[in-house]
């Protein structure tokens, strides 16, 4: 399960909702109230938690308190931050809240190309971000927290992959991905679009268009297997439906259990299973595109 901290972003990345202020949905905060009542409810069968949607996880003041909940139920937990709230307080909170897998996101080894995507971002923060989780975790002996930087590749970027593999080894990450750039506007090229074809999600079709590697096959296993909760409680098929144009119910309203097994989702994983190239949140999805070092 995906749950949404905020939809609040400190960074102005072009293409992310939060980034472009482009929601068509309401926005805000996820209540601690509300994310314990989900968890009193899915806890005996949910295994994995990600604490990140749309948004800056840090920026909702209750998020590391969260983060506690679900590590006291037993759940492993990851988020994704731009590392950028993460000075020697939150540091310590962090490695103490149980928090299982930290993502950090590092589009440059420069401030020059981190900022090109990461707009009004600081590189420096970043750094002193993860100097901070890394001292603390030694400190606290927490090796059951990860700390995972994650490199978005754009064509602004592609460059410095080998620059950022030295950098996470200087700095004592204990992994490295690189991330494929889902883009909005891609049939007719895109000035993201990186020109290294393993970091693309997206071939050249020979006519100056372009297409989705992935084939569109009609199943998910996404469907059975997970889901993800609004901050305001919508439950929602996956991390692709950024506006929560399929809301199945709201979990402030109603049981989980009563949601998942309704008819309205059964009637969406159906009409996945019949033609998937139909529901629009699923002509960009490129699901597990990402190349780990």
């Amino acid at each position: 399960m995906a749950i949404e901290p905020t939809t609040a972003c400190n960074l102005r990345c072009p293409e992310c909702p939060s980034g472009l202020r482009s929601f068509s949905r309401p926005t805000g905060k996820l209540d601690v109230s509300l994310f314990k009542k989900v968890m009193d409810e899915v806890s005996d069968h949910l295994m994995y938690l990600t604490f990140y949607f749309q948004g800056e996880p840090y920026l909702n003041p209750d998020f590391l308190d969260m983060v506690n909940i679900a590590s006291d139920h037993n759940i492993y937990t990851t988020t994704s931050t731009n590392a950028h709230f993460l000075d020697e307080s939150n540091a310590k909170r962090t490695v103490e809240s149980g928090l299982n897998r930290l993502i950090i996101s590092i589009d440059g080894s420069t401030q020059e190309t981190y900022e090109s995507y990461r707009k009004e971002g600081s590189l420096k923060k970043v750094l002193e971000g993860t100097t901070n989780i890394v001292r603390f975790k030694k400190k606290l002996k927490k090796n059951s927290l990860k700390v995972v930087w994650q490199f978005l590749v754009v064509r602004s970027n592609e460059h410095q992959i080998s620059e950022i593999k030295n950098l996470a080894k200087e700095y004592g990450v204990d992994k490295v991905v690189f991330k494929t750039a889902q883009l909005y506007d891609y049939e007719h090229g895109n000035e993201l679009m990186p020109t290294l074809d393993k970091y693309s999600r997206y071939r050249a079709n020979g006519d100056g268009t372009f297409s989705i590697k992935n084939k569109l096959e009609n199943k998910c296993w996404k469907m059975w297997n997970s889901c993800v909760i609004t901050w305001d409680g919508q439950v929602i098929p996956c991390c692709f439906d950024k506006d929560a144009t399929h809301s199945f119910g709201n979990v402030n309203e109603s049981s989980f259990r009563d949601i998942w097994y309704s008819r309205n989702y059964q009637g969406f994983r159906n009409a996945l299973l019949n033609s998937r190239s139909e529901i629009e949140i699923c002509k960009n999805c490129t699901e597990g595109l990402k190349v780990w070092a």
